[in-house]
């Protein structure tokens, strides 16, 4: 039996509950959350619960609890994660893992030195349809891959501690880096803030590979419409992902475009467009959020790497710190 307690019990605490729940031989047994209308709504919810408390500490120290799963504001989430790395605990964050790289690679170090799993809650990641797309680009299909580009916006919601690059951003990061799998050489960002508060609404994200390969990312909390779209070139075919569709999230294009060097002229260089079907696979409609939990779990059995373990944890921080350094730098770039 693998007993759990969460931290954190605001909109994404009641769904880890209830898909950690759902395990065989897993047990939710404490919830710590600083809001006391929140424990007695979960308490009433959940009554299996056997600890809930106002202070995080009870469940950071138990001994009678085996992993901890961290559902706070990123600020809290490096202190929070180092004391259940030393008191022993396996351990499960949100996204963004941490506010900083250094902080990461702290956590990672500490969990490897213990002899404790550590895990990023990627979410999108265990979706299935990140999970078929990655199938296809493993398979060949798209050919040479050009670029990766998203778009991440709607109204609201507004945020008091982090900006839209720390809110959004790291869904289509996470995305980015388990699909592309390739070192990031580079990012820079532009973005503005449009109230008081100085904290950036809007923002354009510019992400270097090698190979002339080039990641885009548009989030913004100031949009009329919901849109949360992904474009992946291949030199074959190309995807899109919708994940706003109902049915369709992913379709396949049997389109590009074909580079024709005339033998005659060395320099003639003709262009024709390929064009061809539409074809959109099935995706698996399984909860994302139950694969997370089941991940967690696997790997604590078997004492192995998660898929999103704390690596792919760092390399999306490494982004979301650079996005942002370039921010406060006038859209320099900066090197990862």
């Amino acid at each position: 039996m693998i007993r759990i307690g969460i931290i954190g019990a605001g909109y994404w605490g009641p769904n880890l509950i209830r898909n950690f729940s759902l395990l065989d031989n897993v047990r939710v047994v404490a919830l710590a959350d600083l809001r006391e209308e929140r424990l007695k709504l979960m308490s009433r919810l959940y009554p299996g619960l056997k600890l809930v408390t106002g202070n995080s500490d009870e469940i950071l120290h138990s001994r009678d609890i085996d992993a901890v799963v961290i559902a706070t504001p990123v600020s809290s989430h490096f202190p929070l994660g180092m004391e259940a790395l030393s008191h022993g605990k396996h351990l499960l964050m949100e996204k963004p893992m941490t506010a900083t790289t250094e902080q990461a690679e702290v956590l990672i170090e500490t969990a490897q030195r213990n002899g404790l799993i550590l895990m990023v809650d990627h979410t999108f990641v265990y979706t299935g349809a990140v999970t078929k797309i990655k199938e296809i680009i493993t398979s060949g299909e798209l050919g040479e891959i050009y670029y990766f580009d998203s778009v991440r916006v709607n109204l609201g919601l507004f945020q008091h501690d982090i900006n839209v690059i720390w809110d959004l951003a790291p869904h289509d990061v996470s995305i980015m880096d388990y699909l592309i799998d390739r070192p990031v050489k580079t990012v820079s960002a532009t973005g503005m803030a449009h109230f008081d508060n100085q904290i950036e609404n809007i923002a354009y994200i510019s992400v270097g590979f090698d190979a002339n390969l080039l990641g885009h990312i548009h989030v913004n909390w100031l949009a009329p419409v919901k849109v949360r779209k992904t474009l992946i070139c291949g030199s074959r075919k190309m995807i899109v992902y919708d994940d706003v569709e109902p049915s369709e999230k992913v379709k396949i294009y049997n389109k590009g475009i074909d580079y024709i060097r005339n033998r005659e002229e060395v320099y003639n260089i003709l262009v024709q467009y390929r064009t061809g079907d539409m074809m959109a696979p099935r995706i698996e409609l399984t909860e994302a959020l139950s694969l997370v939990a089941k991940e967690f779990v696997d790997a604590i059995r078997e004492q192995r790497k998660p898929l999103t373990d704390g690596q792919a944890g760092l390399r999306v921080v490494k982004v979301l710190e650079g996005a942002n350094l370039s921010l406060r730098s006038g859209g320099k770039v900066v090197k990862v």
